[in-house]
């Protein structure tokens, strides 16, 4: 299917469209309530089990909001609910639950991993849920078998952290995930009517998170805390493995790690700076994406600006391997592969310059490549300095 004719479809062929406006409707009118509810049972983030980038108390449990806003329009207008997407759905409830666990008494970071990873089980085994086969670059497409359960069971797990990982600055998360959303349901609605469910669900996502930014953005009144990131992260783990990673295509595996690069890449990086001082890869620190950004001098939204432009450059280059592949029906097309080669240039160079300025990247790393830098090099901060702000690690 063409872009003009996925963007139409879905928008105004199928039930996207209500699941998105189903979805936000329901949390612009849950999420003050949800805001009210939360210092009655504990749900309040007021720091010292992490570090923080704000300060003040403030509510911890929006994504109680947030999964309801998604479940609830899902459960409706997803066509043969009782297949596997009601595994997902209950999957889905049961990671919010381990999350709000988690915001109102505290568990530790291996007992949230191994409770997210055995309710993964519930799509994967019990309605599955999988990705069965591999796609690769040159070499051909390859049947996973049984190794399929146990990667889709780590792709969930990882993706559910992942986005908790992310949600340290107001609106960060929410925008990510709500780019992200959209992607996978325009991914999935242009494989037709097959993959329509995903989209649906995708799309409930999207309507969520863009209508808890209206709470979430800087100076936040709620955060979504883990019971939203990790259901959010959980739900677009199954989305992706029934949207796109279904697909016998080698842009079913690109397309997932380009929409979620920005994660990918902040969680990679942060732990191969803890593993570099000798500090457990779990342990909470201030070297995130968002803190470096903050260090260097920017403000919460701005900083919250570029991680979301960045993220939606990723997701729309993933859009246009999709739309514009450099082998169509197998065939190398010159034009297509000149324009991808083109954009992805633009793509490696933007990335390559966040990565510069958020420090990672340093001059002296860039002459070794024969590069000629002028600016000089900042002298690296201590990993715990003090932030001020009001959005949370």
């Amino acid at each position: 299917m063409s872009f003009p004719d996925s963007l139409r479809a879905l928008v105004w062929d199928g039930n996207a469209i209500w699941g998105f406006l189903g979805a936000a409707a329901l949390v612009l009118v849950l999420t003050p309530l949800i805001t009210r509810l939360a210092p009655r049972i504990g749900g309040i983030d007021r720091g010292g089990d992490r570090p923080r980038v704000h300060r003040g108390a403030v509510p911890r449990i929006g994504g109680l909001a947030i999964v309801i806003g998604v479940v609830v329009p899902a459960a409706f207008l997803i066509r043969d609910a009782d297949g596997p997407y009601l595994g997902i759905l209950l999957g889905t409830l049961l990671a919010a639950a381990i999350g709000l666990v988690d915001d109102i008494r505290g568990l530790r970071p291996s007992v949230k991993l191994v409770g997210i990873m055995l309710v993964a089980l519930i799509p994967v085994v019990g309605y599955d849920v999988v990705f069965d086969t591999l796609s690769l670059p040159f070499l051909g497409t390859f049947d996973l078998g049984w190794v399929a359960y146990p990667l889709t069971v780590l792709w969930i797990a990882t993706l559910a952290n992942l986005v908790n990982l992310i949600d340290g600055m107001d609106s960060l998360a929410a925008g990510i995930v709500s780019i992200a959303a959209f992607s996978f349901a325009l991914l999935a609605v242009s494989y037709g009517s097959g993959r329509s469910n995903a989209a649906v669900l995708a799309a409930c996502v999207c309507g969520a998170t863009l209508a808890f930014l209206r709470h979430n953005y800087h100076p936040a009144k709620i955060f979504m805390g883990d019971s939203g990131a990790l259901a959010l992260g959980f739900v677009l783990a199954t989305v992706a493995v029934q949207g796109v990673l279904k697909t016998a295509a080698t842009i079913a595996l690109v397309a997932p790690l380009l929409v979620m690069a920005v994660p990918i890449l902040d969680t990679f990086f942060v732990v191969l700076k803890r593993l570099k001082y000798g500090r457990a890869p779990w342990n909470a620190d201030q070297n995130h994406f968002y803190h470096r950004f903050l260090r260097i001098g920017l403000s919460q939204r701005r900083t919250a600006a570029y991680l979301h432009l960045w993220a939606a450059l990723l997701a729309a280059y993933a859009i246009l391997l999709r739309f514009v592949p450099p082998r169509p029906h197998g065939h190398w097309n010159l034009e297509n592969t000149a324009i991808e080669a083109g954009v992805g240039l633009i793509v490696i160079v933007a990335s390559v310059w966040m990565i510069y300025e958020l420090e990672i990247l340093k001059r002296r790393h860039l002459q070794r490549l024969g590069f000629r830098v002028q600016t000089p090099e900042p002298a690296d901060e201590p990993a715990e300095r003090e932030l001020t702000g009001a959005g949370r690690q």
